[in-house]
């Protein structure tokens, strides 16, 4: 039996779910366009979130830095937009832009990408194999906003370090952040 990851849903081995998504200038990624040749990180954030503001700049550089060893970064927002318009796609983009994200930044507006992962706030991160398997689920580090310290990526950059030597998968801190917002009445059963 697989073990449980710190989601609710993908177990080590799992398949990454499939996606086809549009980013905040309306080009549309599946998830085979934005795999990475020796892994993926698909990761889950939005724009006003203090979790994912304390940590984004430093994710636009570890994405930079793993992109270099075959290993590509996607990140994707699934908040009701319509609730929280300031995860729209205009300051999505200012956002990306403002952080360094050179790598795919998607709207989930049905939020079914997000319930096929388990993710479950923002951020939360996956990291998966070149054969698309579940390797990695958890934190980005241990550093919070209004903690003093400045983000490092320390545990997902391990767990890439691991995956790319052939090191077995581990189980990683959850991540911690802000839920997911959630369209009224459509919240998934980890959630209620």
């Amino acid at each position: 039996m697989a073990e449980v990851t710190s989601t609710f849903e993908l177990r080590f081995g799992d398949n990454a779910p499939p996606f086809e998504l549009p980013d905040a200038w309306e080009k549309r990624h599946s998830l085979r366009d934005v795999a990475g040749k020796e892994g993926t990180v698909v990761a889950f954030a939005c724009n006003h979130c203090p979790f994912v503001i304390h940590l984004a700049m430093e994710l636009g550089e570890l994405a930079k830095e793993i992109s270099g060893k075959g290993v590509n970064t996607v990140v994707i927002n699934s908040n009701d937009l319509e609730n929280y318009p300031q995860d729209g796609p205009a300051p999505m983009r200012r956002f990306a832009e403002e952080n360094g994200w050179d790598f795919p930044y998607l709207i989930d507006e049905t939020q079914m990408v997000a319930k096929s992962y388990g993710a479950a706030c923002t951020p939360d991160f996956f990291l998966f194999n070149a054969e698309g398997q579940l390797a990695y689920a958890g934190q980005f580090d241990g550093t919070r906003p209004r903690s003093g310290e400045k983000a490092t990526g320390d545990d997902l950059r391990e767990a890439v370090g691991k995956m790319l030597a052939g090191e077995a998968p581990r189980k990683g801190v959850p991540s911690s952040g802000c839920n997911i917002k959630w369209k009224p009445g459509s919240e998934p059963k980890w959630f209620r």
